[in-house]
């Protein structure tokens, strides 16, 4: 049942009819976050394509990968069954020419792209802890700024602004600056302008500034993912002028934007929300038959349970309708800080019973006003979210819109969604949170702080800091274990279009030399440590750049599997990926990755094995 609650007292209605005022605060000063004098697509068109690696490259650095993993008579069987495979008469060559043939067909895109969402959206696996990653905002420096109602009013705004401004296309372009003080400049701005779409990246690129791939911005806005048995869909509805908020489980939606798109003024969001706090309050426990719930299922299940539950009411259909089509969800909890690794448990998966995992993210703020996304990965990867997360931090708490003596105004009227469950619909529910807690009950979440050196210190010794941070990570497993275990680390290609991820491989023979040295009984001395340490670091570099550059083995084995997968006339997976190195190289332990930035207060995701770490 869609109920209408009217501002000002906790009552239900019969019809839903937002009545207002034209806002005075509806120019542009407010309406969007800020114009840009490029347009925000403007590089896109001449962003260069993602390469397809050479077949042999990819089968060296395959092997690479897996020397320091394998006794020596494993590696001799692997070495020789890729030898096959990339050989003249290889089916791996086969297999790589139909894929550059596919590519050449498809210039509108990159290789991985279809692949890649394929394989996020046919997992079966729940999309917490498995999939869906967080990133914590630091506390507003203004402390009475953090008020939740305060805070959510505020970070609600700047993502509407942020949306207005990225539709509208005034909206900065994403560019990675080598040397910001020579490109990030008015000159830049102004060279690069003048230059069509066509040829605008090789301009950038003479500046020695790195325009990336915008294509997955869009998809933050009005999206989700539907369960599907089988293989997920991505939905979204740019229509949708309402905005989700969940409250102890329980669901409503108001309209942010008015008839003529622009945003209601500060004073009626404020109201909006306070009234949605006001009705909370009324309510003591938390829903008890979250539907929520639903999506910390398997797949499968949920697409079974959702159809379900449509079947039971057209209102329950109305409502995932609002659900599905809502800008994002704005989840307001009632639990206190009490700790960063309560912190991070909670926004990482919480309970289930005040979440809608599908969404494509989920802004997060508790009781004290600490804020986090917690974001679907499946429509697109870290760049778009963090360069969403730094903005709308920067514009809420630089320009807030609302403050402590902030007072509400008549409010959009609000719609709260009740779904219509039968028992079985009930079942299904207790059900999944039993499982759900059964699971995150096996999560252990740890945090560790070293104030003793950073960046700075590897900067000075001319070391990497990320290859410090992965040493440490093959040295304090293989004290624990005496073992060298897959290592993942996330690396961005969004330098160029449609890229998704490629995959550095930290754990080399270098990083395995210096764990056995310095957990050997007869250490060497600091001078043979050290140079040990920069060889690491050296042999990172090179990985970490050949992965930025698309140059990589794991894609595009990846990619080659699954063109021999669609190929009818292989009734066999091809060697390579029979063999148990193979398995043995994508079972990650360790899982790592990081979005860098000062408004990160933390950043986690779950494990991608069961025996394995998620690092952030």
């Amino acid at each position: 049942m869609l109920r209408t609650v009217l501002s000002g007292r906790c009552k239900a209605v019969s019809s839903f009819i937002p009545i207002r005022l034209k806002s005075s605060s509806s120019h542009d000063e407010y309406q969007y976050l800020h114009r840009s004098r490029l347009p925000t697509m403007h590089f896109q068109p001449s962003l260069p394509r993602l390469p397809i690696p050479e077949l042999n490259k990819t089968a060296e650095r395959y092997l690479n990968a897996l020397r320091p993993l394998l006794p020596p008579e494993d590696f001799s069987k692997t070495e020789e069954t890729v030898k096959k495979f990339v050989g003249p008469n290889g089916v791996g060559q086969s297999l790589h020419k139909k894929l550059v043939e596919q590519d050449k067909e498809n210039k509108h895109t990159s290789y991985i792209s279809k692949p890649w969402f394929d394989m996020y959206l046919s997992d079966r696996v729940p999309l917490p802890i498995n999939y869906n990653p967080i990133l914590v905002f630091t506390r507003d420096p203004k402390e009475a700024y953090n008020s939740q109602l305060i805070r959510a009013t505020n970070m609600l705004i700047s993502s509407v602004r942020f949306m207005k401004s990225l539709r509208a296309g005034i909206l900065e372009p994403e560019v990675f600056h080598l040397n910001p003080k020579k490109s990030d400049t008015d000159l830049f701005r102004a060279v690069t302008g003048l230059l069509p779409s066509s040829l605008s990246w090789y301009g950038a690129y003479l500046f020695k500034a790195f325009p990336l791939d915008m294509s997955q911005f869009p998809s933050l806005f009005n999206s989700t993912r539907i369960p599907e048995v089988g293989k997920d869909t991505l939905f979204q509805d740019v229509k949708a002028k309402h905005i989700l908020v969940i409250k102890k489980g329980e669901f409503y939606a108001f309209d942010v934007l008015d008839k003529d798109g622009d945003i209601y003024s500060p004073e009626e969001i404020f109201a909006s929300l306070k009234q949605i706090i006001c009705i909370s309050a009324d309510h003591p426990a938390t829903q008890k038959y979250p539907v929520g719930i639903l999506t910390t299922m398997e797949r499968d299940a949920w697409a079974n349970a959702r159809k379900r539950l449509k079947a039971i009411s057209p209102e329950n259909e109305n409502a995932l309708n609002l659900v599905d089509s809502a800008l994002f969800v704005l989840a307001l909890d009632d639990n206190p800080s009490t700790g960063h690794i309560p912190l991070v448990q909670n926004f990482l998966h919480a309970d289930g019973t005040n979440r809608w995992f599908d969404k494509s993210f989920t802004l997060i703020i508790n009781k004290d006003g600490e804020a986090a996304i917690n974001f679907e990965h499946s429509w697109g990867d870290g760049v778009a979210v963090l360069r969403y997360f730094n903005d709308i931090y920067k514009d809420s708490t630089q320009k807030p819109h609302v403050h402590p003596e902030t007072k509400a105004k008549e409010s959009p009227q609000i719609l709260q969604l009740d779904f219509l469950l039968d028992q079985e619909m009930k079942n299904i529910i207790t059900d999944a949170k039993k499982q759900y807690d059964a699971i995150t009950n096996q999560l252990e979440i740890n945090i560790l702080e070293f104030p003793g050196f950073g960046k700075n210190l590897c900067k000075k010794q001319k070391v990497s800091p990320d290859a410090i941070m992965q040493l440490g990570f093959q040295l304090a497993y293989h004290k624990q274990t005496g073992k060298q275990v897959a290592t993942y680390e996330s690396c961005s290609t969004s330098a160029f279009k449609h890229g998704r991820t490629e995959t550095i491989r930290p754990c080399t023979m270098a990083t395995k030399a210096f764990c056995e040295a310095v957990n050997s009984k007869s250490r060497p001395g600091i001078s043979e440590l050290q140079g040990m340490i920069k060889k690491c670091s050296e042999v990172h570099g090179a990985l970490t750049r050949d992965a930025a550059m698309g140059q990589g083995f794991d894609r595009h084995l990846f990619c080659l599997r699954k063109v021999a997968e669609a190929d009818p006339n292989i009734r066999e997976l091809p060697a390579i990926y029979r063999d148990p190195a193979y398995a043995t190289i994508n079972h990650n332990v360790l899982s790592t990755s990081t979005l860098s930035s000062p408004n990160v207060q933390a950043g986690a995701f779950g494990p991608v094995v069961k025996d394995g770490y998620g690092i952030g």
